[in-house]
């Protein structure tokens, strides 16, 4: 959040102003501004939960009647976020219902607005966007004020990228974002569906239609293997297929016990969601602790109030089967050793503590990679299957493509591809006014 609104949101300001001028801070926008990423908290020497302290400031201002700063934050979430409703949905909470559901003056613009307004101005160059998830529309919305034609090319039926395919209905109802998304195209924007780059369009036929510069945002959809016998059973499925079906209106028959592995926010969704198509039972095992689960503390503590149960440091070394259909999971207890280059402890297997659990449904969710096969040879990939870019430009190896989002630095936040969008536009527009000079292209795995 403080790369996404740096004139307007600082933690560290906002500590210090409860302690200096309280009501000054009661008052202030930063308040509203805090998205439970928990960044501040990771990197606070005093280890403070610095969301739970805004937490409770949010409630005084609301006991006081102090609330011009929550609508001074919510002209800015709308001047500044490309879909600022489903923004407040997924990333704002607990405030999200009192942020997302009151009435955008953007959207009822939208709604009332029949006719596509083109802002592109004479003489200015096109751009491609490659993917309709949050970095490409970010991007495209930004280049489209000032006046660039830009056409988003997404290779799925509809725009959204994760937003649409993967957060439950629950948190994001699909009538919300796309109203936004017909609000983007309103912008002059052009949204080319079922179009994938290396399929049915090529960099070359980008270039033959006089686009000037290419933007690459294809995201993390690609999950992750758990590299363990019985992973091929009926009734075992990735998390990322299991929310996309469900999103797409296909009927889904869940377990009476259901296992999540993993600790990212992706499996808390998934957990969740089990619960309610119908399981008696949602299960996550995580090899390591609460410290270190990756989920947005918040969405953890939902989970665990919806009937979610939570057992760390487990890990399972077989799922178990019968018939052909997942029956169960050998599990392993855990124990931390020093941190990793994550910062979070590695986990190692205690010996002998192998354990059996029954499931009759096992969903995976221990993390997603980038697609990038597509890609043409010229564009370099690093570890993890991601692009690689010039850290202060955002261009890849090839000349006038640049890339950002969870396909560069891996999977992310929401948050975090806004702002990836929001760099890319401004490096996007930089090089095509005046040129920017090629550096050597390194790993960027984006400190966001």
């Amino acid at each position: 959040m403080v790369e996404l609104f740096p004139d307007h949101y600082n933690p560290r300001i906002l500590l210090e102003k409860m302690f200096l001028t309280p009501d000054e801070a009661l008052k202030s926008e930063a308040l509203w501004l805090c998205a439970w990423c928990y960044q501040c908290a990771k990197h606070c020497p005093q280890e403070l939960k610095l969301p739970e302290i805004f937490l409770s400031l949010r409630k005084l201002a609301k006991d006081k009647g102090n609330l011009k700063g929550f609508e001074r934050a919510m002209e800015t979430i709308r001047s500044e976020i490309a879909f600022p409703t489903s923004f407040c949905l997924v990333c704002l909470h607990p405030e999200r219902v009192d942020a997302a559901l009151r009435p955008s003056p953007t959207l009822s613009v939208s709604r009332r607005r029949r006719t596509k307004t083109t802002l592109q101005t004479p003489g200015k160059d096109k751009v491609a966007v490659i993917g309709a998830g949050p970095a490409g529309l970010s991007a495209a919305v930004e280049l489209a004020k000032k006046g660039y034609g830009i056409t988003i090319f997404e290779s799925c039926s509809s725009p959204g990228g994760m937003l649409k395919q993967c957060i439950p209905e629950q948190r994001l109802p699909k009538s919300v974002l796309d109203a936004e998304i017909e609000q983007i195209k309103q912008l002059g924007i052009e949204i080319v569906a079922n179009t994938q780059l290396g399929k049915n369009l090529t960099l070359d036929s980008l270039w033959r239609d006089n686009y000037k510069a290419v933007f690459i945002s294809v995201g993390a959809h690609e999950s992750r293997k758990l590299g363990v016998e019985g992973e091929n059973l009926d009734g075992v499925i990735q998390a990322l297929d299991f929310l996309r079906d469900i999103n797409s209106g296909k009927t889904i028959h869940v377990g009476q016990r259901v296992a999540v592995i993993g600790g990212g926010n992706l499996a808390i969704d998934a957990a969740r969601t089990a619960l309610r198509l119908g399981a008696k039972e949602a299960h996550i095992l995580y090899r390591r602790s609460r410290d270190e689960m990756p989920a947005n503390p918040f969405e953890v503590k939902e989970a665990e109030e919806d009937g979610v149960k939570i057992q760390f440091l487990v890990a399972p070394k077989k799922i178990l089967g019968k018939d052909g259909k997942a029956t169960g999971l050998e599990c392993v207890k855990m124990s931390l050793g020093e941190p990793d280059e994550s910062g979070r402890r590695t986990p190692k297997p205690i010996e002998g503590s192998e354990c059996s659990l029954q499931f009759d449904m096992v969903i995976l969710a221990i993390g997603e990679s980038p697609s990038t096969n597509f890609l043409p040879k010229e564009i370099e990939i690093g570890e993890g299957n991601v692009i690689l870019v010039d850290p202060f430009t955002m261009e890849t190896s090839l000349t006038e493509v640049f890339a950002g989002g969870d396909c560069v630095s891996g999977p992310a936040t929401v948050v975090e591809a806004i702002v990836a969008g929001k760099r890319a536009a401004a490096q996007i527009e930089q090089f095509l006014k005046v040129g920017a000079p090629k550096l050597e292209v390194t790993q960027a795995r984006e400190q966001t």
